[in-house]
C-alpha cells in the first residue's frame, strides 16, 4: 500500500494534480470534504458521528477524521493505497494518523507539496471573475474573457466574488498557512516530504510530482 499526503495552499492546483496522479498511479484520490458528505449521506457509523458536529458548526474531531480515512483506506480500490487531499491540516493531525496507519501495518510513504509563493497565490484568486448568470469562471490574466467584464458565453457581467477580494484571500492565507507549515514541517523531519514548484505549467507539476513518487520509474 502506497500512502500519499498531497500538501499545498488554497490555490496551488492540488485538486488538479490529484485528479493527474490518481489517473497515473491507479489509486483513489481521498478529498476529506468528499468522504465527509458521502459518509454523512450513507449514514455510515462515522458519518453519523461526524454529521453530529457539523450540524452544530462545529469541527469534525480528529479521531473522528482519522476513522474516516481509514475506512476508507479499507476499501477495496484502495488496496494499492490512496492519495490523502484535505488531510492532515495540523501537525497533531498528521502525528495521530501516523499512529493509526502504523496500528494496521502502513505509513505515509511521501508528502508532496506543491509550492506557490502568497504573492502568486493571492494573485490567482483576485484575478477570478464569475458571470452572474451561470457561474462560468474566467480569470484576469490565466483565461480572461473576449470582452473585457462580459461572459463570452450569455454576455451578462463578471463580478469579482467577495472570498475573491484581495485583502480577504490575503487574510484566509494567512490563517491557513501555518498549520501548513506545521504539516511540512513534520513530514520533513521524517525525511519523507518532497517539494515541488507549483508555479511550472500544470503539465510540469504532474509531472514533477510523478517524479517524486517514483524516481526510478521516471528516470
Amino acid at each position: 500500500m502506497t500512502v500519499l499526503v498531497l500538501l499545498g495552499a488554497p490555490g496551488a492546483g492540488k485538486g488538479t494534480q490529484a485528479k493527474f496522479l490518481e489517473e497515473q498511479l491507479g489509486i483513489p484520490h481521498l478529498a476529506s470534504g468528499d468522504l465527509l458528505r458521502a459518509a454523512v449521506g450513507a449514514r455510515t457509523p462515522v458519518g453519523v458521528e461526524a454529521d453530529r458536529f457539523m450540524s452544530r458548526g462545529q469541527l469534525v474531531p480528529d479521531a473522528t477524521m482519522i476513522r474516516l480515512f481509514l475506512d476508507r483506506l479499507a476499501q477495496p480500490d484502495a488496496a494499492g493505497g490512496a492519495i490523502l487531499d484535505g488531510f492532515p491540516r495540523t501537525r497533531p493531525q498528521a502525528e495521530a494518523l501516523d499512529e493509526a496507519l502504523a496500528e494496521r501495518g502502513a505509513r505515509v510513504d511521501r508528502a508532496l507539496l506543491i509550492d506557490v509563493p502568497i504573492e502568486d497565490l493571492v494573485q490567482r484568486a483576485a484575478g477570478r471573475r464569475i458571470c452572474q448568470a451561470s457561474g462560468h469562471v474566467y480569470h484576469l490574466v490565466a483565461n480572461p474573457p473576449k470582452v473585457p467584464g462580459v461572459c463570452d458565453i450569455d454576455g451578462t457581467p463578471l463580478i469579482q466574488r467577495e472570498d475573491d477580494r484581495e485583502e480577504t484571500v490575503r487574510a484566509r492565507m494567512n490563517q491557513q498557512l501555518g498549520a501548513l507549515r506545521d504539516v511540512v514541517g513534520f513530514y520533513r523531519s521524517k525525511d519523507i516530504l518532497k517539494t515541488v514548484d507549483g508555479r511550472q505549467p500544470i503539465a510540469a507539476v504532474g509531472e514533477s510530482l510523478l517524479a517524486a513518487v517514483d524516481p526510478a520509474g521516471a528516470a
